[in-house]
């Protein structure tokens, strides 16, 4: 481990890494986790980052399923992705993780020893954990600017005369760099004919530093999961400019990924830990449970974030755009389990190989992904979907739940480009603003 990365790990303990530990607690009616399930362990350590995303793993301790199939999970919150990132290289056995919630390509890139000093921890992608559920946030400085989703309708040449006006380019804003957050405003960006890379200054910032941030005018726009885009438009410091779902509906989001050795020394507990998150998320899902989800997710063990926020961010209620017109649509919320593109938990290989050819578009990762051949090699060996489908038998989930295939089929993004993941290379070739 080289002096950068192991001083990250070092300044993450001196800081309290993980800040807070939260092992089980609140309702739990089954089993216990000392309950005899032929597992190979009765624990795991995981990470979590206080977004939606990490929802089905908080709500799966509390609410008793993953004490219900045999599970005692060790769940901390991390105090950044850096932290988690160096705590999962670690693994629980040096004091750090086993794994946990990821932004995409992470797993996949700590797996090659991409963003890990070149230090390879295989991972295992089990399962997606949430889709929807992010926004971008625009400043109230830049409200005359009326960013919204298509910038080349309602904001045409904006960022252009900003630079002009305040002899600065716009600053836009994400909390871990070439992961979910920055190929969203990468992707809105170029979308709306705007040059990413050209056009626009790119920051990493810690998600606790996003509301000063907007309110001193260091940074334009935030992109990052819910609740902080709420939150940014319900303390007045700035307006919601797009959702993730409008810019891609049912899109992939973060996920569930775990170190490729624990997963191969405990095959069934693997297995256990998905069906407690699949019975979490189909939990989550539904409506009734939402005023509960937000308020178990608000505790200061948790999130630590006013329940109200919670409530409207999991029920898709939003205020969108510079005159914050209200919008709910339960639909182009956080979704936990259905869709109308099939089970959101599955980790079909189509989607997580697209963050993979997004890297590649932006050449993030050089030297590590170069073509479409070995973009889906790395997807093939992190991503295990048997393991998934493994759990959803002995749930025994109706067919109808259960995918027949690795691939979701032809994706179609809001500016109408297509992303056909047996022809790759066609996407890429399509996309007009690339690095």
């Amino acid at each position: 481990m080289s002096a950068t990365l192991v001083g990250s790990v070092m300044l993450g303990g001196c800081l309290g890494n993980p800040p807070d530990t939260a092992g089980g607690g609140g309702d739990k009616t089954a089993p216990s986790a000392a309950t005899d399930k032929g597992l190979e362990t009765k624990t795991i350590s995981l990470g979590f980052i206080p977004i939606l995303e990490a929802a089905p793993l908080v709500v799966a301790v509390e609410k008793g399923f993953f004490a219900k199939h045999g599970l005692d999970v060790n769940l901390t919150k991390q105090a950044s992705w850096p932290s988690a990132r160096d705590n999962v290289v670690l693994g629980s056995a040096g004091g750090g993780i086993d794994g946990g919630q990821w932004q995409m390509p992470m797993p996949q890139m700590i797996s090659e020893g991409a963003i890990t000093d070149g230090k390879k921890v295989p991972m295992v992608v089990l399962a997606m954990l949430m889709s929807q559920g992010n926004g971008i946030a625009a400043a109230n400085a830049v409200k005359d600017g009326n960013l919204s989703v298509d910038l080349k309708k309602t904001s045409p040449g904006f960022f252009d005369s900003f630079a002009q006006k305040t002899g600065n380019k716009f600053k836009a804003s994400y909390t871990f760099p070439k992961a979910n957050q920055e190929i969203w405003i990468r992707y809105w960006l170029a979308a709306g004919g705007v040059d990413p890379d050209k056009q626009v200054e790119l920051l990493t910032v810690p998600a606790t530093e996003t509301l000063q941030g907007m309110k001193n005018g260091t940074m334009q726009a935030f992109s990052t999961g819910d609740p902080w885009p709420s939150r940014i438009v319900k303390d007045k410091v700035g307006y919601l400019a797009a959702t993730t779902a409008q810019l891609w509906k049912v899109h992939p989001e973060e996920y569930l990924a775990v170190r490729a050795d624990w997963v191969d020394k405990h095959p069934k507990a693997a297995v256990a830990l998905l069906k407690g998150v699949i019975e979490a998320q189909q939990w989550l899902d539904k409506a009734e449970n939402k005023a509960e989800a937000a308020k178990i997710l608000s505790s200061r063990k948790w999130y630590n974030i006013p329940v109200p926020v919670l409530e409207q961010s999991l029920k898709g209620e939003y205020l969108m755009g510079a005159a914050g017109k209200p919008e709910t649509d339960p639909a182009m919320g956080p979704l936990y389990w259905a869709s109308d593109r099939g089970v959101i938990s599955y980790p079909y290989k189509s989607l997580t190989l697209w963050f993979l050819l997004e890297s590649m578009r932006w050449k993030f990762y050089p030297g590590v992904i170069d073509s479409v051949e070995q973009a889906k090699a790395i997807n093939d060996r992190t991503v295990r979907d048997d393991l998934w489908l493994q759990a959803a038998k002995e749930l025994g989930l109706p067919a109808a739940d259960i995918p027949t295939g690795s691939s979701r089929g032809k994706e179609t993004f809001f500016d109408g480009v297509v992303y056909d993941p047996e022809n790759p290379q066609a996407y890429l070739d399509s996309l007009k603003i690339k690095k």
